[in-house]
């Protein structure tokens, strides 16, 4: 058996959060009524599952094997909340999508600094989480900019932001429907019911 790298247990660890990210990414884009919602979530939710994938393969390369411990509570929790009937600002707001642009780039609270302190990363691993971090960080751009978005839509109100919105117009326009539909209703009885002329 190999050698055990010392930051096997950090691959494995992005292997499982990418894992869990593509499933509840797709689980909401599956029940999403924006189309452009859901584009975001789609190419989000492919480039976790291509990240899971291609972290099995590298850990599989050397010489191990990938460990997936299994759903854990915070990701049933996020499971919930995208699947949920709340509104998909409601949902980003819930997940902590709800971040601002920062003014200027900064390591503080950066995830992805510490990746490379590990001196004994080899080139083919250092590369695989090269890619990774750069798709993590447009990733973070995509998810903003499709905050901003419904935050500006639910702002002007255009509808779409909001399918309660949607669904009470919705039952308006089949009352409205319905008034119409009486009002003939009552024209024609009352038509009926005038005695013709002699």
């Amino acid at each position: 058996m190999a050698d055990k790298p010392s930051y096997l247990g950090m691959l494995n660890a992005i292997y499982m959060g990418e894992q869990r990210g593509y499933e509840y990414l797709s689980a909401w884009a599956d029940v999403t009524p924006d189309p452009d919602v859901r584009a975001v979530l789609r190419k989000v939710a492919l480039r976790e599952g291509e990240h899971a994938l291609a972290f099995a393969k590298r850990i599989n390369e050397l010489g191990f094997e990938a460990r997936d411990d299994g759903p854990s509570a915070e990701f049933q929790r996020k499971l919930a909340i995208v699947t949920s009937d709340d509104s998909d600002l409601e949902k980003m707001d819930t997940l902590g999508y709800n971040f601002s642009d920062p003014a200027k780039p900064s390591d503080e609270g950066d995830v992805f600094v510490n990746m490379f302190r590990d001196t004994t990363i080899d080139i083919q691993t250092g590369e695989l989480l090269g890619r990774y971090i750069a798709e993590e960080r447009d990733t973070g751009r995509l998810l903003r900019s499709c905050y901003g978005i419904l935050c500006e839509r639910a702002q002007s109100g255009i509808p779409g932001s909001d399918p309660s919105t949607d669904r009470l117009a919705g039952l308006e326009a089949k009352v409205d429907a319905v008034c119409r539909g009486v009002e003939e209703l009552r024209q024609i009885v009352c038509a009926q019911t005038m005695p013709a002329p002699s």
